[in-house]
């Protein structure tokens, strides 16, 4: 299962590090749209990922538009504007997560002019929303383990 995990223009460079290390640890592609608010190459960013950035697959964009013009499939939309609980979707196959900005989340009119499904993950009332990356890394475990963690092992892993 090719699994796919978009971040639309992140701002924390250590939420994208450890992204990063998730989609690396799982096979998961990770698309970034730009602009974000640091270089790719910043040492909070590298230091999240830790030794894993030989194993990323990484796509850049300049823009949303860009990212959809070059990728199709189920897009799944994650907001706290939704009603849909992530665990009632269906996780096929190429689908792409897509996560907003940390402090803004994703435009309005990218979750009502695109097709695609709208899913939150339930958290107490009193909270504003999750970490970045402890979302990505809910989203991508569900769709993991909807389809049998496919490629994944559940062995203790292997220490140097």
């Amino acid at each position: 299962m090719m699994l796919n995990i978009v971040l639309v223009e992140p701002q924390i460079p250590q939420n994208t590090g450890n992204i990063a290390r998730t989609c690396a640890a799982t096979g998961a592609r990770l698309h970034i749209v730009e602009p974000m608010a640091f270089v790719i190459d910043d040492s909070k960013l590298k230091r999240a990922g830790l030794d894993y950035w030989h194993m990323l697959d990484l796509n850049r964009y300049t823009c949303i538009e860009e990212f959809f013009e070059r990728n199709e499939g189920d897009y799944f939309f994650y907001t706290t504007k939704a009603k849909k609980v992530y665990t009632g979707a269906v996780f096929n196959d190429g689908c792409y997560l897509i996560f907003g900005r940390e402090d803004a989340g994703l435009p309005e009119k990218l979750l009502t002019d695109r097709k695609g499904e709208n899913l939150r993950i339930p958290i107490a009332s009193e909270a504003r929303s999750l970490n970045l990356s402890n979302a990505v890394a809910i989203a991508v475990f569900e769709a993991l383990r909807q389809n049998g963690f496919p490629g994944l092992t559940s062995e203790s892993p292997r220490r140097l």
